[in-house]
């Protein structure tokens, strides 16, 4: 079974593990499951999998799936939190739904992850880990942007821990089923969290300049929002507070645009590029554990893949 083949068995797999007898909870899972969706982090975890010299594919489709749920979940809650009415090209499930359904859906996914990962012993302590570590980021996210502060210190925790994590603790978990020795375990770990950070970072960076349509979701919500990286690199030139309508004239007929434009002529796209390029290299570097191979391949692409992308 080759790597896409391996990514619709995940798709079956969490099609069919939203299963509920309460119809609203299965079609909204399945509303935005089915949306599709990057997949960059079961991906991950399949192709660490293979890396280090896993045999049985189907043996790893469960934690594939519920790193995948666990991202998916934590989606539906920020549609609601950020009143977000696009996601994936389709109405949000807090849109269609209903911000108390929504809710619900979002504790639904999570509950199927415990189902998904209950035969996996301690690859659970690594997945507890990875979720407290994006609770976490994700707090210190809505802080700073209530705050109106955002440093660069802070935004690299915040993504460190709501994204990099979770790519770092995909690959681990790969990685250890498929029998990875220590150091490439510890590689694969570190070339997930620094592909998450240039992953997280080119978010950001799209978020400011792309268009709705290209990122199925609703553009500048983050950057609206006091969030992401235009916001912090407009904090640390010594706009602030970090929101959109105050490092401009709150005059303007359209402050987001004007704040987007002052963005854009600076060299703050360039140098986020510049840092996500970086962390391309350095996640490609910590291949170098690995024995040559189609899945090690596969990951080096994977890393550049993810800084070239437009949505």
């Amino acid at each position: 079974m080759d790597n896409e083949q391996a990514l619709h068995s995940v798709d079956r797999l969490l099609h069919d593990v939203v299963d509920s007898d309460v119809d609203v909870l299965r079609d909204a899972s399945r509303h935005i499951l089915e949306a599709g969706g990057k997949r960059v982090r079961p991906r991950l975890t399949l192709l660490a999998y293979e890396a280090v010299g896993g045999k049985d594919i189907n043996e790893v489709l469960p934690i594939a799936a519920a790193v995948e749920l666990v991202h998916t979940a934590t989606l539906v809650h920020d549609d609601i939190n950020d009143h977000g009415s696009m996601r994936r090209g389709r109405p949000t499930v807090n849109a269609r739904w209903g911000r108390t359904f929504a809710l619900l859906t979002g504790d639904f996914l999570f509950t199927k992850v415990y189902q998904l990962m209950a035969p996996f012993k301690d690859l659970n302590i690594i997945f507890a880990e990875m979720t407290m570590a994006l609770v976490e980021g994700e707090t210190l996210q809505a802080a700073a942007a209530k705050s109106g502060q955002l440093d660069r210190e802070t935004y690299a925790r915040i993504i460190a821990k709501k994204t990099a994590s979770l790519f770092a603790g995909a690959a681990k978990m790969g990685a250890i089923l498929g029998g990875g020795t220590p150091e490439q375990v510890s590689a694969l770990e570190q070339y997930g969290f620094n592909t998450g950070l240039a992953f997280q970072i080119v978010d950001d960076i799209l978020d400011l300049i792309a268009d709705s349509q290209q990122l199925g979701k609703t553009a500048g919500l983050d950057m609206a929002q006091g969030k992401g990286f235009a916001t912090m690199m407009a904090g640390a030139h010594g706009s602030k507070p970090t929101t959109a309508t105050a490092v401009v004239n709150v005059d303007a007929a359209d402050p987001l645009a004007a704040f987007k434009q002052k963005m854009m002529s600076g060299n703050y796209i360039q140098e986020g590029r510049e840092q996500a390029n970086q962390l391309a290299t350095l996640a490609q570097f910590s291949l170098n554990a690995l024995p040559a191979s189609e899945a090690s391949a596969e990951l080096f692409n994977l890393a550049q893949q993810i800084i070239d992308r437009d949505h």
